[in-house]
């Protein structure tokens, strides 16, 4: 398990969900926590829920410059980092119409990825200054097309990687100019993955990089995934939650989400060098199984991998 001393840990998407309710375990056990919020409202809300147990960082992952400005500032506070947990996930569920970052990329792809790669990249030497660093990225099973999740609507899918080509105003990473939420989504989940096993591969399997799916995980006081939807439906959303939850058992609870988070991030036993996947996957009503578990097809493509890689790079080296 995880040793006496304090880590220090740097997380995004931490204000709310599995993040908060991982950031509360990890500070409840004294560790030293930053976690970037979109804005001082978010934030001044996070450290509520934390009881002033960790310090906040303005930052919108929807605008790329802010990301790099606070890169800047945690390069010059120039702490070790003994985990990156790129944890945000943003979902616009069911939506035709594509939103855009502040420099015009689709917000899905923008946020789960880009402003994760960017923090990657960047914070590296603080993660090498570090005695036992990790980096934990949150996937999901929707990844792969033969999940029960990745089975519903679309499938995930990169193709060719065109849409990135294309630069910004593409609405979909395989280049289709129709959009879709949900394959959005699921794509950045991919992405994720890709992101994970190319980040292990210029590391050369020095540092453990762990993707992870915490499964279906619907909150009693929240909109689950539906959050960040405009065309919100409270009598749909509340009765899609209570048969996944309460008739079907097909959800995670909220705590069980976030002691897997903080054993991936606290956990030395589970912190191997190099590449994983895991997955909270369902077993049968009311059971998951965390487990180590092959990734899609796709997801192992190494060259896509680099592709994505270096795609983005030079996406992000255009803006």
């Amino acid at each position: 398990m995880s040793h006496a001393e304090p880590r220090r840990l740097l997380l995004t998407g931490a204000s709310s969900g599995i993040g908060l309710e991982a950031a509360k375990q990890m500070a409840a056990r004294g560790h030293q926590l930053t976690i970037l919020c979109r804005n001082q409202a978010r934030s001044d809300l996070t450290l509520q829920a934390l009881s002033g147990a960790a310090q906040t960082l303005i930052c919108d992952l929807a605008d790329l410059d802010a990301v790099r400005a606070t890169t800047d500032q945690l390069l010059a506070r120039g702490w070790p980092l003994d985990a990156l947990v790129l944890n945000a996930g943003l979902q616009y569920a069911g939506e035709r119409q594509p939103r855009w970052s502040a420099q015009g990329i689709e917000l899905t792809f923008a946020v789960n990825q880009l402003a994760h790669q960017v923090l990657a990249t960047a914070l590296l030497p603080l993660l090498r200054a570090a005695s036992r660093p990790r980096v934990v990225i949150t996937a999901s099973e929707v990844h792969n097309p033969a999940s029960g999740g990745g089975k519903v609507g679309k499938p995930a899918g990169l193709g060719d990687l065109s849409g990135l080509h294309q630069g910004a105003g593409c609405p979909m990473l395989d280049g289709s100019p129709v959009f879709d939420g949900d394959k959005a989504y699921k794509d950045s989940k991919l992405c994720n993955v890709l992101l994970a096993r190319e980040l292990n591969r210029r590391l050369e399997g020095a540092i453990p990089v762990m993707a992870w799916s915490p499964g279906l995980v619907i909150a009693r006081d929240s909109g689950g995934f539906f959050r960040y939807s405009r065309q919100q439906n409270p009598l749909g959303m509340a009765a899609f939650a209570w048969v996944a939850r309460d008739l079907l058992r097909l959800t995670e609870s909220l705590p069980r989400a976030g002691a897997l988070l903080t054993a991936l991030c606290l956990d030395d036993g589970i912190a191997t060098p190099g590449f994983s996947y895991r997955s909270n996957h369902l077993v049968r009503p009311g059971v998951h199984r965390f487990e180590l578990v092959d990734t899609s097809a796709e997801a192992t493509d190494l060259a896509k991998a680099a592709a994505l890689w270096n795609g983005s790079e030079a996406l992000l080296a255009s803006l």
